[in-house]
């Protein structure tokens, strides 16, 4: 490998995937993730694919933070803000997750309540200073500060979006305790006191882990240059990550988004729904054109004000754990196997999981997953739905149609809050599948939405891993501004304030002035309102803005003002032209029979009916070959069922076109 070489990770809950782009080749592999030490398979699948040393650019992206927070296995951390305000983290918004719950338990904080410490100084929403923080505030702070002994300090003082003069003196004052330090103005410049808080503290909480997690990597990177991915599409250098971890909670599905969306924009087609299937987790999103972003999410129950690809996710992986609730009632997930022990057709697990109901049915092929590096077990995977039949009155067949309706039913669901309950018609999508288990589900869900095409790239077990192969550095500024029907001219002389911020940002993380692109974005609402929506931001942009209304809530008010309450301006890297590896084999001509070649017979369940269908190896077919389900398409990363009533066409760049 050349230096050159793009090499992109991605470390799921299951899975480890490696990408390596080189002079038009592309390089995979896979292993087991090493949920105890995500970074051992890291290193040890770049020593595998660079055996004389790491060459070119890594990128990854890191579960680290994520699973940190969901498990809080963290940092200990103090909170310091503005006396009176040290339980805003813990009220929250005071929303209740489920309405009828008698009593119901709030996340748990992630700072104690004995390690929040105020302090005596107020800064007012427009930056004016009520009460100054004095040296003797200062110095007794930093004292009680010491005293408790933290693993990491986060600092969100009241307003300091609008005059952060407080809050660099507090983190000038406690970086002598050599803990990280977060201040809140850097990671949120803009009000919601609640929810800029919260996001300081989650990373302050998953800083130090973080740290040493990534100069782990460092260090067995040899020479080549390092970047991580962070969760709004972009990747930026170790330091930055190490320094802002909450930047990368959703790193591996915004990975695959960006991946998606270059598949679809080469396949020429607009509008798309995304479906990530992995082994912990599906992950679903919307590309009208653009690829979506939003400021406000939650991780479990925890609000982060950060700027993300939006993406909805819910635990239906192919590792999801089959189960009966209290009632008697088939539940799948959100509990995964993981990577270890497995499902139970993998060797090590005993509980049925959405891969062993696939198994059973005939989905999946066991002599060939991984290329057939891997060997399932497809009497374990019988033996562990067994127990679950028997309590359903079931045989383990009709067990195993359960579990995968199931899931199914979960899928769709996501499908509809990111399409339907956002104003979309799913029908006028396609439906873009993959990660190692998606191409099974695909069809089944385009059916359960009325879509008419699905389409699954090259390599789909790994489209995350290489959306970061081929990331670019990014970064997001943002500035509060809170006007009442502002002209085109004043905000666009804000947003040359912003893009010098983020073009001076770039250049210091490496990157030449002549590539920089930048999008402008305002968040607006009526005036009144509490929630803004953000759009893009042109000369017309209240036009923009009052059909984006209409969409989500079904009216709009063109005669009343608006407010802009902030601008968001990102800045990235003009990418290079995509250097994609052509597939193998001449073109097939149009509406002709697909050459004759072996293939085996492989029965399979479908709707209740036993078939006996034919599989094939994907790299096999020659572009334009047509084939009609039902059948099995087998390759490295992913497996793809075409069921009855479907067919599949190979196109131009090599992506599978399935329609109905």
């Amino acid at each position: 490998m050349r230096n050159r070489a793009r090499t992109g990770i991605d470390t799921g809950g299951t899975f480890t995937d490696f990408v390596v782009r080189d002079r038009g080749r592309v390089v995979v592999h896979k292993l087991l993730s090493t949920p105890a030490d995500p970074a051992a398979a890291v290193l040890a699948g770049l020593r595998h694919l660079f055996p004389q040393g790491v060459a070119g650019r890594v990128t990854y992206g890191s579960t680290v933070a994520t699973n940190a927070l969901l498990q809080r296995r963290g940092a200990r951390v103090c909170l310091v803000t503005t006396r009176g305000f040290e339980d805003v983290v813990e009220i929250g918004r005071q929303a209740r997750a489920d309405l009828y719950a008698l009593e119901p338990r709030p996340p748990s904080v992630l700072v104690a309540r004995a390690d929040r410490i105020g302090v005596r100084e107020r800064v007012a929403f427009d930056g004016a200073i009520v009460e100054p923080l004095t040296l003797r505030e200062l110095r007794a702070l930093v004292r009680r500060v010491r005293a408790r002994r933290p693993q990491a300090i986060a600092v969100a003082l009241l307003h300091a979006y609008a005059r952060p003069r407080h809050e660099r003196a507090l983190g000038k004052a406690l970086a002598a305790l050599g803990v990280p330090v977060a201040l809140s103005h850097v990671l949120v410049h803009e009000a919601r006191e609640y929810e800029r808080t919260s996001t300081t503290v989650i990373n302050a909480f998953v800083a130090p882990l973080m740290a040493r997690h990534l100069a782990r990597l460092v260090t067995g990177r040899g020479r080549a240059r390092l970047l991580v991915m962070q969760s709004n599409g972009g990747v930026v250098p170790p330091a930055r990550a190490a320094a802002e971890p909450v930047r990368t909670v959703l790193s591996g599905p915004a990975a695959g988004v960006v991946g998606a969306a270059a598949v679809a924009q080469r396949a020429r087609v607009r509008r798309v729904l995304t479906l990530d299937m992995g082994g912990t987790s599906t992950d679903v999103a919307l590309i009208d054109g653009a690829i979506p972003r939003r400021s406000d999410w939650e991780i479990d129950g925890m609000a982060v004000r950060v700027p993300v690809i939006d993406i909805h996710t819910v635990g239906a992986g192919g590792g999801s754990i089959a189960r009966l609730d209290a009632g008697g009632a088939l539940r799948v997930g959100p509990e995964s196997a993981g990577a270890d022990p497995g499902p139970a057709c993998y060797g090590h697990g005993t509980a049925p999981t959405v891969t062993d109901a696939n198994l059973v049915l005939g989905r999946l092929d066991p002599g060939a997953f991984l290329g057939g590096r891997m060997t399932l077990d497809a009497r374990r995977a019988h033996e562990a739905i067994a127990p679950l039949a028997r309590r359903l009155g079931r045989d383990v067949v009709a067990a195993a149609e359960g579990i995968v309706r199931v899931a199914n039913a979960a899928m769709a669901r996501a499908l509809r809050v990111i399409s339907v309950e956002r104003g979309h018609d799913p029908r006028a999508f396609a439906l873009l599948a993959f990660g190692g288990a998606a191409g099974v589900h695909a069809c089944a869900l385009a059916d359960e939405l009325g879509m008419c095409e699905v389409l699954v790239p090259r390599h789909p077990g790994l489209l995350s891993a290489l959306g970061m192969a081929d990331a670019p550095p990014a970064r997001d500024d943002i500035m509060t501004v809170r006007a009442v029907d502002p002209t085109a001219a004043d905000l666009g002389a804000r947003f040359a304030a912003l893009a010098r911020r983020g073009r001076a940002g770039l250049r210091a993380d490496g990157v030449a002035a002549a590539r920089l692109l930048a999008f402008r974005f305002v968040r607006a609402r009526y005036a009144g309102q509490s929630q803004e929506i953000e759009v893009p931001f042109a000369a017309g942009y209240r036009v923009t803005f009052d059909a984006a209304h209409e969409r989500l809530y079904g009216y709009a008010a063109p005669q009343r003002p608006i407010e802009v309450v902030a601008l968001r301006l990102t800045t990235s890297e003009r990418p290079a032209a995509p250097r994609t590896a052509r597939p193998s084999g001449r073109p097939a001509p149009r509406d002709t029979p697909p050459p004759r070649v072996a293939t085996r017979r492989h029965p399979l369940v479908w709707d209740g009916r036993r078939l006996l269908v034919p599989r094939r190896q994907r790299e096999s077919l020659a572009l334009g070959t047509v084939l009609r389900g039902p059948l099995l398409l087998l390759e490295y990363s992913s497996t793809v069922l075409v069921p009855p009533d479907w067919r599949a066409r190979v196109d131009g760049d090599g992506n599978l076109r399935l329609t109905r």
